[in-house]
């Protein structure tokens, strides 16, 4: 046998001994981290059934060493374990975008940051039933008021202060969006604070709610093992306490967060007549957008359809209708001949919805019409079908030539579409939530949120961070305090995976 033939066969034993000892230290961890709890340290018991061979580095390595020496083997460096192909029918292990694998060290991470937020649970919940006792009504600027007032403390008292901040008068802002209610709205906070990269994450979270002032007197927040309930809590006040403990545990943990800009308005509920501007302003050197609307039903939302909100005004000629009924042209004639072509506009294959929900008009059963209305929602998943709409609005005629008709009003969102930048930002989340063990799943909605304006403006949108639960402008509003906790640490993963990509 040549000397280069000895070398060679020498070689393959030693691989295979240094095989076995590796292979050893691995079913030695795997056998004890399968007698721990879910979690210990950070380390989840069924990271070897997920993840393939435990990297060896993150664990205490003396008893693979001393095995080594004792069997003469050298030791050097550990390695990551090496990725395998997988087999029919087998998913691939997931990737972040630009291909890099989650690790054992993500895992870590994410456990560790997960334990934290579960052991401050109590305080979660105190903040939360502190800001859901606060009444902030769209439609009160003296409550709103008082409301940002609270969220600028409790803010300051959790983050501390932030780079740089703006509050801008949304009662100063006039009727904005043709309302006709003279324009009172509530302010807008916008605070930003220091992080990784340059171009900062826009965060996004209204604190109005669709709830009227006294509310509270016959619905308390009220925790029930791990339900919530209270106004406004689901919708969306979960979501930025989530956000603010987010932050708190990475920053306890010593991880990094990418530069972060934080939008707070008070007219979302009414459709964000005084802050589209400023979101649009603030969205416009944005990298991606974090929305902390409530989730529907666990998933995040990666799609909206564009909300068109539009005021129809009839005007005819009064006449006695049993005297001179032909004297008279009739607007509500004219409104109900109108009804029936904008319901005609629906297109439920297209994603298109049409309802006249709000009617009225005439002054008396005797008298012929003189003036009418209708609102009317359009709901359109695409930007060729709110073409379509207009197209027909404008089109619309009397049908008696002494009548008329105005249309006011316009598109209120515009279509919130799921492109490129938002399915990566996607991606990132469920790799993130996969670590936590958390199946994560996205969907299509037919409401909006402030969201769709930045998506209109061609940035990644991830919307639906918020609370789990259900009842969004119910009295069965309510979120899952586990929800809340697992949410919070999906956030932390997902600012944390951004930092490293900056």
């Amino acid at each position: 046998m040549s000397v280069t033939a000895r070398q060679a066969g020498s070689r393959r034993r030693s691989i295979r001994a240094l095989e076995r000892v590796r292979q050893g230290a691995t079913n030695r961890l795997t056998a004890w981290l399968r007698t721990l709890p879910k979690d210990r340290s950070g380390i989840r018991r069924d990271i070897v059934v997920r993840l393939g061979p435990v990297d060896i580095h993150i664990h205490d390595r003396r008893a693979v060493l001393a095995e080594a020496e004792a069997a003469g083997i050298g030791t050097p460096p550990p390695a990551r374990p090496t990725p395998r192909r997988p087999c029919a029918g087998e998913r691939e292990p997931p990737r972040r975008p630009g291909g890099r694998p989650m690790t054992v060290e993500n895992e870590v991470a994410t456990g560790e940051t997960r334990g934290w937020i579960d052991g401050h649970r109590t305080d979660m919940l105190a903040d939360l039933a502190a800001y859901v006792s606060l009444e902030t009504p769209s439609n009160d600027k003296a409550l709103l008021d008082a409301g940002l007032d609270w969220l600028d403390g409790y803010l300051e008292a959790r983050l501390g202060p932030p780079a740089a901040t703006r509050r801008i008068d949304g009662g100063g802002r006039g009727d904005i969006g043709g309302r006709g209610d003279g324009g009172v709205y509530g302010d807008i906070r916008i605070n930003d604070y220091p992080g990784r990269g340059g171009a900062p994450i826009l965060l996004l979270a209204h604190y109005d709610t669709v709830w009227p002032a006294g509310t509270l007197a016959s619905w308390p927040f009220t925790l029930d093992g791990d339900q919530a309930t209270g106004p406004g809590v689901f919708d969306m006040k979960a979501g930025l306490v989530q956000l603010v403990w987010a932050l708190r545990a990475l920053e306890a943990a010593g991880l990094p967060r990418p530069r972060l800009r934080l939008l707070l308005n008070g007219d979302e509920e009414i459709g964000s007549p005084a802050s589209r501007p400023l979101i649009e302003e603030a969205a416009r050197d944005a990298a991606a957008v974090l929305v902390f609307e409530a989730s529907a039903d666990g998933a995040l939302k990666t799609a909206r359809k564009g909300v068109g909100i539009f005021h129809l005004s009839f005007t005819g000629v009064e006449a006695h209708a049993g005297l001179e009924p032909a004297k008279g042209a009739s607007a509500i004639d004219e409104l109900a001949r109108a009804v029936r072509r904008l319901h005609d506009l629906a297109d439920p294959g297209a994603g298109t919805t049409v309802n006249v929900g709000v009617v009225s008009g005439g002054t008396g059963s005797n008298v012929v019409a003189g003036a009418a209305r209708c609102e009317v929602d359009v709901r359109v998943a695409g930007r060729a079908e709110a073409g379509r709409v207009d197209a027909a609005l404008a089109a619309l005629r009397p049908h008696d030539p002494r009548a008329s008709i105005e249309v006011r009003g316009g598109w209120n969102r515009p279509v919130m579409e799921r492109g490129p930048g938002t399915a990566r930002l996607f991606s990132l989340a469920r790799a993130v939530a996969l670590e936590m063990g958390v199946d994560l799943r996205e969907c299509s909605v037919g409401g909006a949120s402030d969201g769709n304006f930045a998506a209109a403006l061609g940035l990644p949108v991830l919307d639906g961070l918020g609370a789990v639960g259900a009842g969004a402008h119910a009295r069965n509003e309510h979120i899952s305090v586990d929800g809340m906790i697992e949410r919070t640490a999906l956030t932390a993963g997902l600012l944390r995976a951004l930092a490293a990509q900056s």
